[in-house]
């Protein structure tokens, strides 16, 4: 069992941060600059195991994406505006990566899972990834088992206060990860950058 204590999230990135800008600058310097360095997040304590339950009501662990590159993101359903872009745009780069590179695309695995376990029901997560690509994995759980899972990807989440019909907001970490085969960190996703530069950085940073 992993004991470590965990730094605050804005650490982590900060450090990601860090690290890319090393990168690129020691390959702007070094012989055959354009060959990526170290993963952006290689080394980082993010991720880990969960048990969580599919759109189909299957029970689904993270050990059962072992093999494939895994493109983790954590949101839910109600999301009036983030989680909707965030998800468009990493199945359009998964479907851009899955025209130049087929090979990869077929290795490599979205996955949403729901930190509004409230909502969220199995039947809800899998309405709302069916909505970006049938090739999306929904995963939502019990409070219990959603608040392990985001620890252990160092994803923030905070229900807001309820509105007089009865909705409410739920604010959280919105970061696209990719993961190695392994299970590893590897980088995060520039969604903000559009579906191409979501492509670009999975098959930079996938072999």
């Amino acid at each position: 069992m992993n004991t470590r204590a965990k730094p605050p999230i804005h650490a982590v990135l900060r450090s990601a941060l860090l690290v890319t800008l090393g990168s690129a600058g020691l390959a702007a310097c070094a012989p055959g600059a354009g060959t990526p360095g170290p993963a952006p997040l290689a080394g980082a304590d993010i991720g880990g195991a969960f048990t969580l339950t599919s759109s189909t009501g299957k029970t689904v662990a993270w050990d059962d994406f072992r093999g494939s590159y895994a493109v983790v993101y954590f949101g839910y359903a109600y999301c009036p505006d983030v989680c909707p872009t965030d998800m468009q745009r990493t199945a359009q780069g998964l479907r851009i990566l899955k025209e130049r590179n087929p090979a990869l695309a077929s290795r490599t695995q979205a996955v949403f899972i729901s930190i509004d376990p409230e909502r969220d029901t199995p039947e809800v997560v899998g309405e709302f990834v069916s909505a970006f690509s049938d090739d999306l994995v929904g995963l939502t759980g019990s409070p219990e088992a959603v608040k392990a899972a985001a620890d252990a990807f160092r994803v923030y989440y905070k229900k807001g206060e309820e509105t007089p019909n009865g909705g409410y907001l739920v604010d959280h970490t919105n970061i696209v990860y990719l993961f190695d085969p392994d299970g590893e960190p590897l980088a995060m996703l520039p969604t903000n950058e559009g579906s191409e530069a979501v492509a670009d950085e999975i098959e930079k940073w996938a072999s």
